[in-house]
């Protein structure tokens, strides 16, 4: 994946962004889980909640938090884009996720009244598409924000040492 990102972005530290797409890559460490990575991102969303409370759109509260994962050195990917591959043939069908945060974990930003079953479908079926294990959707539209926060799974294995061992 570093190499990947090597080729596609020169030194994995660069920053750099369009308009419609930011890619920012400080070089998470490696040695943390995806658990670890989805705490640090909450954590982000909560210090955005705290400055700015519910009642802003959702385009703000997304340069918000793309701007706390920068201070946090965490990357990410901004509205990046996710093809639908068919029967052999990919298809661009206009879905964006707002965040990819590296590579690993897929987060949709909400500013609504309540999260329904539609919005957890839908981050699902992105991390389907994009055979990803971690989704947080994060609702900024709430008095206290881990209300509004689902965290969607898809298929994530536990680490082989935590797994319970039967008795025998």
């Amino acid at each position: 994946m570093l190499l990947r990102t090597l080729l596609m972005f020169g030194d994995p530290n660069a920053r750099w962004s369009k308009r419609s797409h930011r890619h920012v890559n400080c070089g998470w460490p490696a040695m943390y889980t995806i658990n670890d990575l989805s705490s640090t991102i909450i954590g982000a969303a909560i210090e955005v909640h705290r400055a700015l409370g519910p009642g802003l759109l959702e385009s703000a509260y997304e340069q918000c938090l793309a701007r706390e994962l920068s201070l946090r050195n965490i990357p990410f990917q901004q509205q990046k884009s996710l093809p639908v591959h068919y029967k052999g043939t990919q298809l661009d069908c206009g879905y964006r996720l707002d965040f990819l945060v590296a590579d690993m974990v897929v987060v949709e930003v909400k500013a609504i009244d309540a999260l329904l079953p539609i919005h957890q479908a839908q981050l699902l079926s992105y991390l389907k598409l994009g055979g990803w294990k971690l989704g947080l959707l994060i609702n900024f539209h709430v008095p206290l924000l881990r209300e509004g926060i689902k965290r969607v799974v898809l298929g994530l294995e536990e680490p082989i040492d935590s797994t319970p061992t039967s008795r025998t």
